[in-house]
């Protein structure tokens, strides 16, 4: 194959690893669309407050907004806190429009989903008379998974939920949790470099030629491989063939000395590679 050949090849190939990094970067991109700012998982209960009193509820929800799917109360999250949850597969969204549970939270309740995702996720079905979920066998509490993607702005701890009772719902957190990726990255170790003369990696390679620098001692060790030693065996002797065809017997040159040095190069089996200023020298006599 040509040289424009095969640098065409070489062109193409690198263009195509060019492309492949430049879409795998593009692709991260668009994926990175969503941050994870905090992943739990708690017990959660449901609960529909419509200001009817039908469910034992005391009026709207805390943020003011009506009641409906994806409202939950957290009892110590900003409000307006988003995220979503997920169940035996099942994902939903939620915001954070009200404050509870109560008491249950002290016993690990941290999450109360509003009545529709509650059915939505275990498979059950919303009464609006009763304001509850009707086939799931009467089952209020379920463990769900979170995840926490924007905070809200107001009072309210940004971390890990914590009872109503700890009064966290009402201060400001200055200080919002780090958010998964970034606790990761930090714990990540870090790998260090060992320092230039240690380890194996900083040994000089060994050399394969046979020769000594100049800046090296004359005594230093060569190393030198068995394919090293039989190529400079045979170099030797082409050379003290080549040297002698050359040699004219009677003290002139003839032409015939090309011709023997040819010679001396056939039979000493071409194992030798000389240099091309030595071989003109030679042969000229």
């Amino acid at each position: 194959m040509s040289r424009f050949g095969l640098r065409s090849i070489a062109l193409i190939a690198a263009s195509a690893a060019g492309a492949l990094t430049i879409g795998t970067a593009a692709h991260a991109d668009t994926r990175d669309d969503e941050k994870v700012l905090l992943k739990g998982s708690t017990t959660a209960s449901y609960f529909w407050d419509d200001s009817s009193g039908r469910a034992g509820d005391t009026g709207l929800p805390a943020s003011g907004k009506p009641m409906q799917q994806g409202l939950v109360a957290s009892p110590s999250w900003p409000l307006f806190t988003e995220g979503y949850v997920m169940y035996k597969g099942k994902k939903l969204p939620f915001f954070v429009g009200d404050r509870g549970p109560g008491v249950p939270s002290s016993n690990g309740v941290m999450l109360d989903l509003d009545a529709k995702t509650f059915a939505h996720l275990t498979g059950g079905r919303f009464n609006s008379s009763t304001l509850g979920v009707d086939g799931v066998g009467g089952e209020g509490h379920i463990k769900v998974d979170y995840v926490i993607t924007k905070w809200g702005t107001g009072a309210g701890k940004k971390n890990y939920p914590v009872s109503f009772a700890s009064g966290a719902w009402a201060k400001v957190d200055r200080n919002p949790a780090k958010p998964p990726q970034q606790l990761l990255a930090e714990k990540k170790p870090s790998v260090k470099t060992a320092p230039v003369g240690e380890g194996r990696a900083a040994e000089a390679p060994v050399r394969q030629t046979g020769y000594v620098r100049k800046d090296e001692p004359a005594s230093a060790p060569v190393a030198k491989s068995e394919p090293v030693e039989q190529a400079q065996s045979a170099g030797g002797r082409a050379v003290e063939a080549v040297e002698a065809a050359a040699k004219p017997e009677t003290g002139g040159s003839d032409g015939t000395g090309g011709a023997l040095v040819a010679v001396a190069l056939a039979v000493a089996g071409g194992g030798a590679v000389l240099g091309s200023e030595r071989v003109r020298k030679l042969v000229k006599g």
